[in-house]
């Protein structure tokens, strides 16, 4: 359970910033569906409140047990996440052409989403008790690498490129963290420019498509460079003030694909204007930069890999969800944390706040 004495060192400020953010997030998924005829869109932002306060629930459970409970299950949490997904691929629900959910009962999982929550852990407990910083030679990088290929694997295959980039980016995160020599850094950085391009023939046809049209929308503006060339077309209307909330008109009209997730940002930017935009980027770098805080001052080492991880998994979903609907990165249906609607991504974020306030909650009593 929370001791008392750490009652005094909870970051209400943070955990505020986190809760603005979603509301907003609530706010914005009302607008994108008010308009639209079909009763289940309309109704979104319920269910989205409803989330909210499961993830809530997620983070409380994540402040009640010592973040070192997770250190001492790593690979039990790690063995479980690999169960889930190999669940998926035999039973999972197939959506959008992707099979990533489970259904149980009425409520559908996302299992990738707790798979990025699962590799921080158990990469986090494997750099915790290894050598000093600048020690890594390629030898010692062979058992984390397999265990983020492993899971890896498991996600590209559903298919789901944009969560097995967030798992990739998140062990070399690491691999900086821990400060590997410049002969194993040299010899990564070969190996890594030698492979990138025999994946190529791992995309499907349509991650070729957007690639193809991520820096030219017009060759295909009807189908693969539809979705870059409305978002643009919606953030550039915002103006400097918005058009008021309620008002965007690419949201209220359709012509603005997946509104209520991957392309939120572009409905809010719409409404809010570069004002809004400027104020929510803001929300997001402090959220951003005191999880890297909390990182750095952690009590062991443990805690230092586990918040860094967690805290740039999010940072990285904002950059790329908001990169890609300003054109600078390709479609590859990542939310926005906190703000997109979904179930399993909220959980999941609050849960890793929960752990970040974990960390700094007990960094004092060590």
């Amino acid at each position: 359970m929370i001791d008392r004495r750490l009652a005094s060192n909870f970051n209400w400020l943070y955990f505020l910033s986190i809760l603005l953010v979603s509301v907003i997030g609530v706010v914005t998924i009302y607008s994108a569906n008010h308009a639209r005829p079909e009763e289940f869109f309309r109704g979104l932002y319920i269910k989205q409140i409803y989330w909210i306060g499961y993830g809530l629930i997620a983070m409380l459970v994540a402040l009640a047990l010592d973040y070192r409970w997770f250190s001492r299950y790593a690979y039990l949490i790690y063995a479980l996440t690999i169960i889930g997904l190999g669940y998926v691929l035999l039973n999972g629900v197939v959506v959008s052409g992707s099979k990533r959910w489970i259904r149980i009962a009425s409520i559908s999982i996302q299992v990738s989403e707790f798979a990025k929550i699962a590799i921080i852990i158990v990469l986090a407990k494997y750099f915790e008790s290894g050598k000093l910083s600048g020690q890594y030679t390629l030898r010692d990088l062979i058992v984390p690498a397999l265990l983020t290929a492993t899971i890896g694997g498991f996600i590209v295959v559903q298919p789901d490129l944009g969560t097995t980039m967030m798992i990739l980016f998140i062990f070399l995160a690491f691999i900086v963290a821990i400060e590997i020599n410049h002969a194993t850094l040299i010899k990564l950085f070969v190996g890594g420019l030698a492979l990138a391009p025999t994946l190529w023939f791992v995309l499907k046809d349509y991650q070729k498509a957007r690639l193809h049209t991520l820096f030219n929308p017009e060759l295909d503006p009807l189908g693969a460079g539809y979705h870059s060339i409305q978002s643009k077309i919606a953030i550039g209307s915002g103006g400097f003030w918005g058009k008021g909330l309620f008002a965007g008109t690419q949201s209220r009209l359709n012509f603005l694909p997946e509104k209520h997730t991957d392309f939120i940002f572009s409905v809010f930017a719409e409404e809010t204007g570069f004002i809004g935009v400027i104020l929510l980027i803001s929300l997001f770098v402090f959220i951003i930069l005191k999880g890297l805080n909390i990182a750095f001052r952690a009590a062991d080492r443990f805690g230092f890999f586990l918040s860094l991880g967690l805290i740039l998994s999010i940072a990285f979903y904002i950059i790329f969800n908001v990169g890609m609907t300003i054109g600078i990165f390709p479609i590859t249906g990542l939310p926005l944390p906190f703000l997109s609607y979904g179930g399993s991504s909220l959980i999941t974020n609050f849960f890793a706040i929960g752990l970040l306030l974990n960390v700094e909650m007990r960094r004092t009593l060590h």
